[in-house]
């Protein structure tokens, strides 16, 4: 079962890196990324985790906490953290989920429920479908679902700009257009009447056609 955006992300308990945790406990007032991983020691997804390590700091300003899954066991992670380490020049510096019975993997979708066994044995091509990231609000609800197949990198700089977008629209009654990036001008709501929108925005707004309406980015 897939889950959809606005549903509420499964709580689970699990061992991680950093030790054991409740999900929802663990992220608390914050935002959440979770990211996937198909198998340790697997190329592609080396070169993902050091990378968000190094602009780990973008989503600590962001109030935002990453956190790595991959099917292999946390004893594995260890071992990958120093190839990580010495090929992309940052291990992880946040925590990774273990989840050799898979229960997670089934849970949020990514395997079928009716996948038996544990990751001993299986193949990255095996866990494929274990290359997600799920944006998740502080109200634990999903806020982003994205699916990447093994031979893509993912684009963790793209992450960040949907955040931007996601907690400016949180805040505010406006929607961002395409290729949006912070600072730029952004698109009233549709569900802010003219009357509404003359009172937030006094001195008015562009409009192409009357169902675009262009305002500079509300400030904090």
């Amino acid at each position: 079962m897939t889950l959809q955006i606005g549903e509420v992300a499964p709580d689970f308990e699990t061992e991680t890196t950093e030790g054991r945790i409740r999900f929802h406990e663990w992220i608390g007032d914050s935002w959440c990324v979770l990211f996937s991983h198909p198998k340790d020691f697997t190329p592609v997804c080396t070169t993902e985790l050091g990378y968000m390590a190094k602009i780990k700091p973008e989503f600590d300003r962001r109030n935002v906490k990453i956190i790595g899954l991959s099917v292999d066991p946390i004893s594995n992670h260890a071992r990958w953290s120093a190839d990580i380490q010495e090929t992309q020049g940052t291990a992880p510096n946040y925590p990774m989920i273990g989840d050799p019975d898979l229960s997670i993997s089934k849970l949020y979708g990514m395997l079928p429920a009716s996948t038996g066994g544990t990751s001993e044995g299986r193949t990255p091509a095996d866990n494929q479908t274990v290359r997600n990231v799920f944006v998740i609000g502080p109200d634990k609800k999903i806020k982003l679902v994205l699916v990447y197949p093994m031979t893509t990198g993912r684009n963790f700089d793209e992450v960040l700009r949907v955040i931007d977008s996601l907690q400016l629209t949180a805040k505010h009654r406006v929607a961002t257009p395409v290729n949006w990036k912070q600072g730029e001008d952004v698109i009233i709501a549709g569900s802010v009447s003219d009357d509404e929108a003359r009172r937030i925005y006094p001195e008015g707004w562009k409009a192409p056609k009357p169902y675009i309406r262009i305002v500079p980015q509300p400030q904090a």
